[in-house]
């Protein structure tokens, strides 16, 4: 084994690495904002221009703030006297990779890199970033060495669960993961697959135990009927629910984003009304936003609803809905005013509606509408709707207020975003744990798979990132329920665990090699789910442009 970085060592020299990683973001901001904010505030035609640089230095930030964690937790774990040999090796290993892409460029994807120079990085700004410390790292954080002492260190983890320790340090909280993965090992894990190639809908009587367990009211002030947990809290038990299946640890999604809608726009009279009922999980909501000619351009949408009398008449089209024929309630952003208005002429409405069933979805009049057919995320199913007149009473215009919509919906993001981050890790998770229990069943060549140097490599690194994407969704979580914005931080978790999750996904199935393929085995279905992850809540443009613009705009 090549030499390790000495453990008594570690911790300070991270942090000389991670000063040099911040030299480098602040040279890359700099370099940046001259090319789309040449007068100190971010022009959107330049930011449009340079795109792709402005996304570039999105990530490099998403890498500084990922190692920034990673070193925090081991110092967390340090001062608590729970540093083992493990974790210090995800954070070398970590800190290893992020560096070495940092200086030779970051994959926007897997077909755009975003080298220095596509930031206008000079050699002066890598010549000052490539300290002694720097190139320790780059040189032997990731090596091969460390990758296969990491999975010698983790082989038992599938047993024990053990792949690194998370450093929470909230004994609570730390009951409420192990709560809800036993229930999702239970109650969803051997179950999941079937559900999967049925393309069946989450059994009703697990959506009950769930609601039972609280999950729908984690964040709901208990004045309300709800838990009166936070972020973190919400972002633990998604992560274990995603890990048995992304569609029931998603089915939490639609109830925080509509209690988080009526929370903080609410009237006093719909918070009584329907924050009660989404806690325990009597009613269950779905989101009604996207438009097929819209996507992310929501300043774009045409969905009308004109008042008349004391109704709301609803006309328009909504696209990939969740979960939407069973909802009871749905928050649906239309527009009160003038076609020309953008965002500002948009209102959110709190639309009841009846539950509907396979042969009729949706059951109400003025709405009609099908399934949308998908590869995976198939739980609770996607649908097109279609509105001609639906009826809504105009008490349950969000707030009472028209025009608000735009900014209420833009209050949820922050929540949506850091949750589907902890799903995304989730599903990461168990991508490696699939991978990892194939590899060592699985013989050729007369021993394990995970014998071979590839794949053991690519189960330490697997197990390393998903530690990094945790910490991050940690990090923004915290953010959140500190009272700060987060949209950046937010933005940044996402983007990162959303990536770990597809390319621990495609690492796993590579694993398995032909079998991956085969509809039998579970890592297909998780190849599929992790896909989606990368799209919804905003996709990784999206992600990167909010947290580009909002860097470069003047936020640290």
């Amino acid at each position: 084994m090549i030499e390790a970085v000495p453990l008594p060592d570690l911790l300070p020299l991270t942090a000389r690495a991670l000063a040099a990683a911040e030299g480098l973001l602040a040279a890359g901001k700099q370099a940046v904002a001259q090319r789309v904010a040449p007068a100190g505030a971010v022009e959107p035609a330049l930011l449009d221009r340079h795109q792709f640089a402005a996304h570039g230095f999105a990530w490099m930030a998403t890498y500084v703030e990922a190692l920034r964690q990673m070193r925090l937790w081991a110092v967390r774990l340090d001062e608590a006297g729970a540093l083992r040999e493990a974790e210090r090796l995800m954070l070398q290993m970590v800190f290893g990779e992020y560096l070495a892409q940092l200086e030779g460029g970051i994959g926007l994807s897997q077909a755009e890199i975003a080298r220095p120079a596509d930031l206008g990085l000079d050699g002066a700004a890598l010549a000052a970033f490539r300290r002694p410390e720097v190139t320790t790292l780059i040189g032997g954080g990731n090596s091969a060495a460390a990758r296969a002492r990491l999975a010698s260190l983790l082989r038992e983890g599938l047993e024990t669960g053990d792949f690194g320790r998370s450093g929470l340090g909230d004994e609570a909280l730390d009951m409420v993961r192990e709560q809800f993965r036993r229930f999702a090992a239970e109650r969803v894990a051997p179950f999941a697959q079937g559900w999967h190639l049925a393309d069946a809908l989450i059994p009703l009587a697990v959506i009950e135990e769930m609601a039972a367990l609280g999950v729908f009211g984690l964040t709901v002030p208990e004045e309300f009927g709800g838990l009166g947990l936070g972020k973190l809290a919400m972002v633990v038990v998604s992560e274990e629910l995603s890990r048995a299946y992304i569609g029931v640890g998603s089915l939490g999604t639609r109830s925080e984003i509509a209690a988080e809608l009526i929370r903080t726009g609410g009237t006093a009279a719909q918070k009584a009304r329907w924050l009660p009922r989404i806690a325990s999980g009597e009613i269950l909501p779905t989101a009604v936003f996207t438009e097929p000619d819209t996507g992310s351009d929501l300043g774009s949408l045409k969905t009308r609803a004109v008042r008349e009398g004391d109704l709301y008449r609803i006309t328009g089209n909504k696209t990939w809905i969740t979960h939407a024929a069973r909802s009871d309630l749905m928050t649906l952003l239309a527009r009160t005013g003038p076609a020309e208005s953008g965002w500002r002429g948009l209102s959110m409405f709190l639309a009841e509606k009846p539950r509907g069933t396979a042969e009729a979805p949706f059951p109400a009049p003025g709405m009609s509408g099908g399934e949308i057919p998908v590869l995976g995320y198939r739980g609770m199913k996607e649908y097109e709707i279609a509105f001609d007149g639906f009826a809504v009473p105009a008490e349950n215009l969000l707030g009472g207020v028209e025009g608000q919509g735009f900014k209420q919906l833009m209050a949820t993001f922050e929540s949506a975003r850091i949750q589907t981050a902890a799903r995304a890790t989730g599903v990461a998770q168990t991508a490696l744990e699939l991978g990892w229990r194939y590899a060592r069943e699985r013989r050729q060549f007369g021993q394990s798979l995970i014998a071979f140097p590839r794949v053991h490599g690519k189960l330490a690194w697997m197990a390393a990132e998903t530690m990094a994407a945790r910490q991050l969704a940690y990090f923004a979580a915290r953010e959140k329920d500190s009272g700060r914005r987060c949209d950046i931080e937010a933005g940044m978790a996402k983007l990162l665990a959303a990536r770990v999750a597809w390319s621990n996904a495609d690492a796993a199935l590579q694993i398995h090699g032909g079998n991956g393929y085969a509809l039998e085995y579970e890592v297909s279905r998780v190849l599929c789910d992790a896909r989606i992850l990368n799209i919804f809540e905003g996709a990784a443009e999206i992600q990167a442009q909010v947290v580009a613009r909002g860097l470069l705009g003047g936020r640290n």
